[in-house]
């Protein structure tokens, strides 16, 4: 096994190049959109890549089959296993799939049901946990140990790093044949692979773009974490609307990454995040899940500065259960399970 410094050493920009190679053909080159009813309200220009549009609707599918392609012959054979609430999982259940791996995924007990089911669905195996009273980790260490399963990891791995970089990248490619320069890149922020690799990204190739996360309320600890030097960690015992990105604390390996790279980061509130859903659904007619609606909140509120820039945002998934969704499209409280 690598350390820690080793494995900051393998993760780089010419990394998400070799990552994008991978992928041709295999993740969707998702477009980027723009809405006049956007650029009004925020008084800038705002680029919009929207992964609601990726396999099984969500960025993760891209560092998913970069780690799973890479794997020795026998690590396939034994199978490999995942911990997440959703997209992760459905991202590495796919390309499990298209490799010909049997996955296992460790899952919450409240996981939004259509997570869940896509995961079924495309055959991997779930085992459950109490996301307040147990550690994920933990439960998957046993089933590790006996069969000897490869992990794959939903943010600290340098493949999964750099496969999810690849939506940065093709968006600074998009963005340049429309003779666009990105001013500044704002990204939904959980234990940060997908900043950590977009980050890498346009250091190459916009050196010049200013990457921003955002992050809910109560597990802003990423920011938090950059902006005081000193660690912090989220009280995940607190309930968020925003399960894909709630995480406790950033990667030991996509952190130094972001301490180097990001330039500001933004809480938004449960009420930023309805606002954002509403606003995507009935103005780019897209249905975006709740932390995959953190940078369109971000910019939407006010709380980042799009005034006179041009600013990119991902549209990071759109997997929301049906009843949140109609409940927030309604102005209904949440459904709890």
């Amino acid at each position: 096994m690598l350390s820690k410094t080793e494995d900051l050493a393998l993760i780089s920009a010419d990394g998400v190049m070799r990552a994008a190679e991978r992928l041709k053909g295999k993740a969707i080159r998702t477009p980027l959109i723009e809405s006049v009813v956007l650029n009004e309200a925020v008084g800038g220009r705002v680029i919009i890549k929207p992964e609601v549009l990726q396999h099984y609707g969500s960025f993760k599918f891209r560092g998913a089959y970069n780690l799973l392609s890479q794997l020795a012959p026998e690590a396939r054979e034994r199978g490999v296993i995942a911990w997440s609430s959703g997209n992760h999982a459905q991202g590495v259940a796919f390309a499990a799939k298209l490799l010909g791996i049997n996955a296992t995924i460790v899952m919450p007990e409240d996981a939004p049901k259509i997570k869940a089911e896509n995961v079924k669905r495309l055959g991997a195996n779930i085992v459950t946990y109490d996301r307040y009273t147990e550690d994920r980790e933990e439960v998957a260490r046993p089933i590790i140990e006996k069969y000897g399963l490869a992990i794959a990891p939903p943010f600290d791995h340098p493949h999964t790093i750099e496969g999810q970089g690849t939506m940065a990248l093709e968006t600074f490619e998009d963005a340049l044949e429309r003779e666009t320069d990105l001013d500044s890149f704002i990204i939904c922020c959980g234990g940060g692979g997908l900043t950590a690799g977009s980050a890498l990204a346009l250091e190459a190739v916009s050196p010049d773009t200013e990457v921003w996360i955002s992050e809910p309320e109560h597990y802003d600890e990423t920011w938090a974490t950059i902006r005081d030097g000193k660690p912090q960690i989220a009280d995940v015992s607190r309930w968020t609307l925003c399960d894909a990105i709630a995480t406790p604390q950033p990667g030991k390996l996509t952190l130094p990454i972001m301490e180097r790279l990001v330039c500001g980061g933004v809480a938004v509130t449960q009420s930023d995040i309805r606002a954002a859903m509403i606003f995507a659904f009935q103005n780019l007619k897209l249905v975006v899940e709740p932390g995959g609606a953190a940078a369109l909140a971000a910019i939407l509120s006010g709380k980042f500065d799009g005034r006179g820039k041009t600013t990119a945002i991902v549209l990071s998934g759109g997997n929301v259960d049906p009843a949140i969704f109609s409940a927030i499209l309604d102005g209904q409280p949440i459904p709890r399970k």
